[in-house]
């Protein structure tokens, strides 16, 4: 069993992974256990779910008030359509009837109270996002109020976009792919196939690059991270994972519209974001503790 285990971490600290700069996996992940444990990992990721979740709300009522504004067939349906698919059945069923009333009459005043709102609470979130990154490095960040909320905005608009491309693309795929069929472009399911893989690879891209901008960007110190990065990479597929292991777990074994009533939908969705939260996070660790490793390995490389 030992020579096992020796042989195992023999392999480790002499194989590196895509993205790790050349660094040995043992090195890398023997720095991010440590950094993970000291890092006060869950309360920084507590601060951003709190700022996130003030921040979706108004940004909710505006998006669905804005809706009412664009005349498109059948788009209720089909949003809602692809809420049901997505979200948990009780926190579904909650919602459903608000975004109706809200999609269907037009309302200025709510329209323009949710824009004000998700500015500010968005950019909050994202300031949030900022202080926990710094705090991984251990940086102090001397730009003033102005240049982080300009950069908090700034990051808020890519994030967003490649958010509305995503859901665009959930939305309309299907009618896009039914008046290719009705045309007689698409000739066979093969074709039909590639094009759905095709949307999804796209919905990942743009999940991919916003979770890459947030780590390259954000930082007050000048980030040394390729734009394609592990830590991307590794948040990208801790945020699928834990979307759809959470969603699974709330529809067939979650007790929390029983024991807590409409209020267990919040506590479902301060959950999902929790979560998500601490894949964003643990990510950016992966990509400092990859940094951390190479620098050290320079400076004692360095004559003494």
């Amino acid at each position: 069993m030992k020579d096992k285990i020796h042989k195992i971490l023999f392999v480790l600290k002499n194989i590196s992974l895509p993205g790790f700069d050349g660094q040995p996996i043992f090195d890398v992940f023997s720095f991010l256990i440590k950094s993970l444990g000291k890092s006060a990992l869950t309360v920084r990721a507590s601060s951003i779910a709190y700022n996130m979740f003030l921040a979706l709300i108004p940004a909710l009522i505006f998006f669905f008030s804005a809706l009412a504004y664009i005349p498109i067939p059948d788009f209720t349906h089909e949003l809602l359509k692809l809420l049901k698919e997505v979200m948990p059945v009780n926190a579904y069923l909650t919602i459903r009837s608000t975004i109706i009333d809200i999609i269907q009459h037009k309302r200025a005043g709510l329209l323009s109270f949710g824009f004000i709102s998700t500015l500010y609470f968005a950019t909050n979130g994202m300031n949030a996002l900022i202080t926990a990154f710094n705090a991984t490095e251990l940086t102090y960040d001397n730009r003033n109020w102005l240049q982080r909320r300009g950069v908090a905005f700034i990051l808020l608009i890519i994030f967003s976009t490649l958010i509305i491309v995503s859901v665009a693309l959930l939305i309309f795929s299907q009618s896009f792919f039914n008046f290719l069929m009705e045309q007689d472009i698409i000739k066979t399911k093969i074709l039909l196939y590639l094009l759905i893989l095709a949307k999804w690879l796209i919905v990942l891209s743009s999940f991919f690059f916003s979770i890459s901008f947030l780590y390259y960007f954000a930082p007050a110190r000048k980030s040394k991270f390729r734009i394609i990065s592990a830590g991307s990479t590794t948040a990208t597929i801790l945020v699928l994972l834990i979307s759809l292991g959470f969603s699974y777990y709330v529809n067939n074994f979650g007790q929390y519209n029983k024991v807590y009533g409409s209020l267990g939908t919040l506590i479902v969705l301060m959950l999902w974001i929790y979560f998500n939260s601490l894949a964003l996070l643990i990510g950016y660790e992966l990509n400092w503790s990859i940094r951390h490793t190479k620098n050290k390995k320079q400076t004692e490389a360095l004559p003494k």
